[in-house]
């Protein structure tokens, strides 16, 4: 779909954008391409597209895949869905808000490809989302705001490090990325883009069970980034058996949380998910 097809679309349905749902359109097929491709797409895979928008994106993965499952949350940009694709026996359109769907319907992702131009205001939840579902999707290549991408990157001790980056790593690894320019969007947003392939790990780094310790030990650590976080965490254990576990694990009780890597919060994890006093 080029710039001008989407432009006489837009005016033609006397259709406002609205910045607030983060609509801002891909149009240059070379970048549709390479998303379509990271996504190693066949056909046999299963695709979730959130925010199709005006579909440009929708009819490359149509082709690909056996499978789209489109979530628009614009009731106006549905219509044009349904009017465009009409035809197309693989694709399941839903007028929802994608956020809400995800938390009210569960259901097994676990060989599903999630393949979206994000809507930048809410790709983090969506993200956190579909990373913590106990059947959570294969593969995820997303759009992004450069920042939360970077973030979703990040190593230990980079600027970027922080909740984020570890409620998705400790499930998906960054395998690609690349950078998209302003005026690949109709509208160009006022900030960069990147695509982000996320690969869902082969074996899980914590056992179901220690899921929930794992997400109040990251969000309690980095609840404040310039303090200790061994002071942080005593809100919800035991001194001594913090204490314990650092020393088990050759943590320093003056470090703060940005300088312990997925692995080192993995094995906190566990350390602490074994002892039965907890706090709270």
């Amino acid at each position: 779909m080029k710039l001008s097809e989407m432009r006489e679309v837009l005016t033609r349905r006397d259709i406002q954008l609205t910045k607030s749902l983060g609509q801002n359109f891909l149009h240059d097929a070379n970048q549709l391409q390479k998303i379509v491709e990271a996504a190693e797409l066949s056909k046999a895979d299963k695709v979730l597209e959130i925010g199709p928008g005006l579909g440009p994106l929708t009819e490359l993965l149509l082709e690909k895949a056996a499978e789209v499952l489109a979530i628009e949350m614009d009731r106006r940009l549905v219509e044009v869905l349904r009017e465009r694709f009409t035809s197309a026996k693989n694709l399941n359109l839903l007028h929802a808000d994608a956020l809400e769907f995800l938390r009210r319907e569960p259901r097994n992702w676990s060989d599903w490809k999630l393949v979206a131009n994000l809507p930048y205001s809410v790709a983090s939840p969506i993200l956190v989302e579909l990373a913590q579902s106990p059947r959570r999707p294969e593969r995820m290549v997303t759009t992004l705001q450069l920042e939360v991408a970077q973030r979703l990157m990040a190593q230990a001790d980079d600027d970027d490090y922080g909740v984020l980056t570890l409620l998705v790593q400790l499930d998906y690894e960054p395998r690609a990325s690349f950078k998209i320019p302003a005026d690949c969007f109709f509208p160009a947003p006022n900030v960069d883009s990147m695509c982000v392939v996320l690969q869902r790990r082969a074996r899980p780094l914590l056992a179901d069970g220690q899921r929930a310790a794992f997400v109040k030990i990251v969000k309690r650590a980095f609840s404040q980034r310039r303090k200790m976080m061994l002071k942080l965490l005593k809100q919800d254990w035991a001194a001594d058996k913090l204490a314990a576990a650092f020393a088990e694990l050759s943590i320093s009780p003056q470090e703060r949380a940005e300088k312990l890597s997925l692995e080192q919060f993995t094995k906190l994890t566990t350390a602490l998910h074994k002892t039965k006093d907890k706090l709270c």
